[in-house]
């Protein structure tokens, strides 16, 4: 069997799936939540197909597992509407609602998530072809960091809630809301990078219109019902429909106060553009990046390969946090390239319900054709495929390519390639790379691997002013997540992390009064009282 024929063995008939992988039915979502209720949705639906393909007599078809609603202008402006009336100006049950209630209902809403963890980890899997494996750590991961959001809510708020004095002036310094939060998520993490949003963004008393990933979308169906009974009606809207023709108008309205979007720069900055009053919009954004491995004369070969492998294939390459380009010294880069490939062989390559399955289908359609375009132009520009079978293809499944030498005149030295493709430039000087991270116009993170202290020193200094995260001799990756999660030119906007996202999401606003008696009498009548939610001594235990 030649390695086209191995490719292809691994789809199979749909009687061949185990029965605890399988969904029990078709998820046709004909609902959607728009202030407050569930609303019946009798038009247009966009068919869910999963990257897993089944082995059938008319040869191999992606599986349809659902379909879900293609809403347009009116049902999103509707969904705003009722956003702007929940938040009413700040005056809403939601934004005016004491802190710990508000974690009390997010706590509610988690213990509803939880009960529908089964259903949301196979649709994840079924979705974006996650492994399964891969699948229950991201809901998993996903509650962790919402249990996190309320532990550091609770801290923020018990240091607030004391009063300051200075010159004479008396205040009471907390956060409150911003209003209307517009929040796009990506399809590569699409519940976990979803929510590290959506939850800061409720917790702290805004008002949300939430718009699934293409590629994800129907993994959130089965939460609608938990958001629905745990938040004030219009406290969270569901948006659906395609995302040229409803976000415009939303951001065209001068009504969302903030924007986050796991995304692109450029659809980030058109989308900032329509809005009539830019410096009244937040941004929140988590954008491009290609990431560099930079694995110098005096590297650990082996512990640099095993990393590499794992920031660069994990989830076949679909992380914004992946290494997407290696920069090798010449010196090593023979013996590196052979451990890699080596490595690389080593993966297991399969279904997403396969146990320790490492490499699966991909579930943009045209990602293929476009990795095929970006290893051809390397080759036409003087690269090879170093490894074994590199590139091959069958129908949704790409086999990993590692391409060298790439240069400068190739797409991948440049293009966030986003899949199983590992692009290495040789290099002589230490600084070449530093130049190639100058001139890139991304700047998330970055790898440095080496065992020369002298040498490591000499790199981090320049690439901290760079990039927002230096990695010595491990992946680029995003967690913990209390550590701040952000990146410099195209690759962000605001920094996320459990307590910097309580941040981006709100403002300090304080009360303050001169610091005499009549002013301590109605001060200490309004707490002692209970009369306000925000001048408050209240202790969250």
């Amino acid at each position: 069997m030649d390695f086209k024929d191995q490719l292809d063995a691994i789809f199979v008939e749909e009687s061949q799936i185990p029965e605890e992988f399988m969904l029990k039915e078709q998820i046709i979502q004909r609902e959607y939540l728009s202030n407050g209720e569930m609303k019946q949705w009798e038009g247009e639906l966009s068919e869910v197909s999963s990257p897993v393909c089944i082995r059938t007599t008319e040869g191999l078809k992606r599986k349809v597992i659902g379909a879900f609603p293609v809403c347009g202008t009116k049902e999103a402006m509707e969904a705003l509407d009722a956003a702007m009336a929940a938040y009413d100006s700040g005056r809403g049950e939601w934004p005016t609602m004491s802190v710990a209630n508000r974690i009390q209902r997010v706590e509610q809403f988690t213990f509803k998530m939880v009960a529908q963890k089964d259903l949301v980890v196979k649709l994840i899997m079924w979705e974006i072809g996650k492994p399964y494996a891969e699948s229950v750590k991201e809901f998993d991961r996903t509650v962790e960091y919402i249990n996190a959001t309320i532990d550091a809510l609770k801290d923020m708020d018990r240091q607030s809630s004391r009063f300051e004095i200075e010159q004479g002036i008396v205040a009471q310094v907390r956060r409150s809301s911003l209003g209307v939060v517009l929040c796009m998520g990506p399809f590569n993490y699409p519940l976990n990078e979803t929510f590290t949003t959506l939850i800061p963004a409720l917790i702290m008393g805004n008002t949300l219109l939430f718009k699934p990933p293409k590629h994800g979308t129907l993994l959130h169906y089965p939460l609608l019902k938990a958001f629905q009974e745990c938040f004030p009606k219009g406290v969270v809207n569901t948006i659906y429909g395609r995302g040229a023709d409803i976000v415009p108008p939303l951001m065209q309205s001068g009504k969302i106060n903030v924007l986050t979007l796991i995304g692109s720069s450029k659809v980030a900055n058109e989308l900032k553009k329509q809005h009539p009053k830019v410096n009244r919009l937040r941004a929140i954004l988590g954008l491009d990046a290609k990431n560099a491995a930079i694995v110098t004369k005096n590297a650990d070969i082996k512990l640099a390969v095993s990393e590499t492998v794992l920031g660069a294939l994990s989830f076949n390459g679909q992380r914004c946090t992946a290494l997407k380009i290696v920069l090798v010294h010449e010196d090593i880069a023979d013996d590196f390239l052979k451990e890699l490939s080596v490595a690389v062989s080593n993966l297991k390559f399969g279904m997403p319900w396969e146990k320790g399955v490492n490499l699966t289908p991909l579930p943009e359609p045209g990602k293929p054709a476009y990795l095929k375009a970006c290893i051809d132009d390397a080759i036409a520009n003087g690269a090879k495929v170093i490894n074994e079978n590199g590139g091959e293809n069958v129908a949704s499944f790409v086999y990993p390519a590692i391409v060298f030498p790439v240069n400068e005149k190739m797409k991948l030295y440049r293009e966030e390639q986003f899949g199983p493709v590992i692009p290495v430039i040789p290099f002589k000087d230490l600084d070449e790379t530093i130049e190639y991270q100058i001139e890139s116009p991304h700047g998330q993170q970055v790898s440095i691997f080496s065992n020369n202290a002298e040498e490591i020193a000499s790199l981090i200094d320049p690439f901290v002013n760079e990039v927002s995260r230096v990695n010595i001799n491990c992946q680029c990756q995003r967690g913990p997540d209390i550590f701040p999660f952000t990146g410099r030119k195209d690759s962000a906007e605001g920094t996320l992390s459990v307590v910097d996202a309580l941040r981006a999401f709100s403002i300090r606003s304080l009360v303050a009064t001169k610091l005499n008696d009549s002013n301590k009498k109605l001060i200490n009548e309004i707490v002692n009282n209970n009369e306000s939610n925000f001048l408050s001594t209240k202790f969250i235990f």
